[in-house]
């Protein structure tokens, strides 16, 4: 099994942005520390306010289900409860061209 790439966004109230802006940079540290995470972005749309775009890039899978039970039990799951999420998940199957 090739890499594991999540791509999509994240619905934040608006009476809740900056608490996602505050708990988002210590996420993001810890998330790129991961061993396997190769590329993670989480960006507010600059047209959507309420919209955080989410970019993230696992080696594998086994990378990518460690990292989706480190962020379940973080500070960052408590913040982002109930938020609607909007992802898709594409795993590569190894083959050329990537």
């Amino acid at each position: 099994m090739g890499k594991v790439h999540l791509s999509g966004y994240l619905e934040v109230p608006a009476d809740r942005i900056d608490a996602v802006r505050v708990a988002l940079p210590h996420h993001i540290a810890l998330t790129r520390a991961e061993p396997g995470c190769l590329a993670f972005t989480v960006v507010q749309n600059p047209a959507i306010p309420t919209r955080f775009d989410v970019s993230e890039t696992f080696v594998d899978q086994a990378a990518f289900d460690q990292h989706q039970q480190r962020a379940q039990a973080s500070d960052w799951a408590r913040v982002t409860l109930d938020m609607p999420r909007h992802f898709t998940i594409r795993v590569e199957d190894g083959s050329w061209p990537a």
